[in-house]
């Protein structure tokens, strides 16, 4: 099992219930929800770095990653941009 540290997280009221109706388990889905924007903002930075390096991504190549994502995700037309 992974370490673990115990917080408190003060969220709104509303949320909570929110969550409450989701899952019996807020603590891995904040834990997962966490993860998920951890990787998405090292993802933004590695592809600014690759842009500063490379130049910006063209329409082809960003429409080669919509079309990655999309077969990924099983989603049609991609994701939206971030």
């Amino acid at each position: 099992m992974a370490d673990t540290t115990r917080i408190t997280v003060t969220l709104p009221t509303e949320q909570v219930a929110e969550l409450k109706k989701l899952t019996d388990n807020v603590s891995g889905y904040v834990a997962e929800a966490v993860a998920r924007q951890i990787r998405h903002q090292l993802l933004g930075v590695d592809l600014r770095s690759y842009e500063d390096e490379h130049g910006s991504f063209g329409e082809e190549e960003l429409a080669e990653a919509r079309a990655r994502i999309a077969g990924a995700t099983g989603t049609e037309g991609g994701a939206s941009a971030a």
